[in-house]
């Protein structure tokens, strides 16, 4: 009975260290007066200056278009890679396996610059460098997503739409593809979070005038932290949030 008391009091502080500097920035957003000691009253014009700052808007669309287009192509490359991983033999099954893992425990301000550095070789930096890089970092989280759903897979099931007549790549489609599709689903929208919470590695291989919320709201901080990135960093955090709850429905269909 006292363990679970301190197991609470310690959870709860927990959440509390980790969500009470959001809640406080949620709050700010509304509050009608530029300071943060004194509340001047309920107001939504942050969020109506936000909506109106042409430069805001932007990077919200390079965000969005930025998390989507490399999210994608990730699933879909991370899918590929999954299958090719799974049908390797044990040896270079765990070498794969384990090249896959660098790039997630790297840290991320040493793959911004390795990708910075090998891309202003071939390329200009623009969204282009921003895309690939995002590709590049996507990549091994889908796969770490499909892999564990295609273990699963019994292959008499595939063996068997073949032996009813379905070529191979229908087989794949109508019997594998249903079968990890909460993987494919996972993979997805992690990807989709990580981009859009990624920072430093887009700060190295954007180009001059390519912007992400990420980077406008480190340039307004350097300049005086106004009342608008309070509201930006209010939405961005809500977006994240939705993506994180779709996600985690996704990882629980994959474990039914």
């Amino acid at each position: 009975m006292v363990k679970n008391v301190f197991g609470r009091i310690y959870i709860g502080l927990i959440m509390l260290f980790l969500y009470a500097p959001i809640v406080v920035l949620i709050v700010l957003s509304f509050n009608n007066s530029k300071s943060r000691a004194k509340w001047g009253g309920f107001t939504l014009k942050w969020y109506s200056e936000l909506f109106d700052n042409s430069i805001v808007m932007d990077a919200l669309w390079t965000t969005l278009t930025l998390a989507i287009l490399s999210a994608v192509i990730a699933t879909v490359l991370g899918l590929l890679g999954a299958i090719g991983i799974d049908a390797m033999k044990k040896r270079n099954y765990q070498i794969m396996l384990g090249a896959t893992n660098i790039p997630m425990l790297n840290a991320d301000i040493v793959t911004g610059i390795a990708l910075m550095l090998f891309m202003v070789r071939f390329l200009p930096l623009g969204f282009s460098t921003m895309l690939i890089a995002h590709i590049t970092f996507n990549i091994p989280y889908v796969i770490f997503s499909i892999l564990p759903k295609l273990q699963q897979i019994d292959v008499s099931v595939y063996e068997a739409a073949r032996d009813l007549g379905a070529n191979s790549v229908k087989a794949f489609w109508k019997v594998i593809i249903p079968i990890i599709k909460p993987g494919i689903t996972s993979g997805f929208l992690l990807a989709v979070t990580m981009s859009l919470d990624d920072f430093i590695i887009t700060y190295f291989t954007r180009g001059a005038g390519v912007n992400t919320l990420s980077t406008v709201i480190y340039g307004e901080i350097r300049r005086g932290i106004k009342p608008e990135m309070y509201s930006l960093s209010t939405i961005l955090f809500l977006m994240v949030l939705i993506v994180l709850v779709m996600s985690n429905r996704a990882s629980k269909k994959q474990v039914k």
